[in-house]
């Protein structure tokens, strides 16, 4: 009698152990489960490709047009090295233009006009210390400036000055933000020759 008491209890004790094993078992997988769906919820998401970094490096017309202006305040300062500095840096504005968001019409202008505004940006900036070159090239970029400010707008207003004296008599345009005739072409030894022929709004 005894010896089937033993049994039963050790019967009953193996079917506790067990229970309680599998018990230990399962609330190890569910910790374990939990603890990847933890690590997955933590994982960092696959970024989504973006154009942060193109966006970085296009300009915009406003800064096309802040640069010309830049260039424009330098030479009509005399400032030739100044001139170098802002000429390159327009040159790169220029290259970097965001198009997308342009008409097919402006898109066309800007075609027409980019190519030969960098070359001429880019006179202007390898020539530091030869301000009378550099103002030769600023006559045709202030016309390409002008084109681009025409179609494609300027983000400001500007006006359209006129000097008569430069190139022979020939006469050159510029932009500026003022009203105020500061001649770029001869800068402080004639800076108030001109006058202002055109608004752009």
């Amino acid at each position: 009698m005894k010896n089937i008491i033993r049994i039963i209890a050790f019967n009953a004790f193996i079917g506790l152990s067990f229970a309680a094993c599998n018990q230990e078992n399962k609330s190890a997988t569910a910790n374990a489960d939990k603890e990847n769906m933890d690590t997955e919820t933590k994982k960092p998401q696959a970024e989504t490709p973006t154009n942060s970094s193109n966006s970085s490096s296009t300009t915009s017309i406003s800064e096309i047009v802040k640069g010309y202006l830049a260039l424009k305040n330098a030479l009509t300062a005399d400032k030739t090295k100044e001139a170098a500095t802002t000429g390159a840096a327009l040159q790169a504005a220029i290259k970097n233009f965001d198009q997308n968001t342009l008409s097919v019409e402006q898109k066309k202008v800007f075609a027409d006009v980019a190519d030969d505004a960098v070359e001429h940006a880019e006179h202007i900036g390898s020539n530091g210390g030869n301000i009378a070159h550099q103002r030769e090239h600023f006559d045709t970029l202030s016309k390409d400036i002008y084109a681009l400010a025409k179609s494609i707008g300027a983000g400001q207003t500007l006006y359209q000055d006129f000097c008569p004296m430069y190139n022979d008599k020939k006469g050159a345009i510029w932009l500026s933000e003022t009203k105020d005739i500061n001649n770029p072409y001869y800068g402080k030894k004639m800076a108030t020759c001109g006058s202002m022929k055109e608004e752009l709004k």
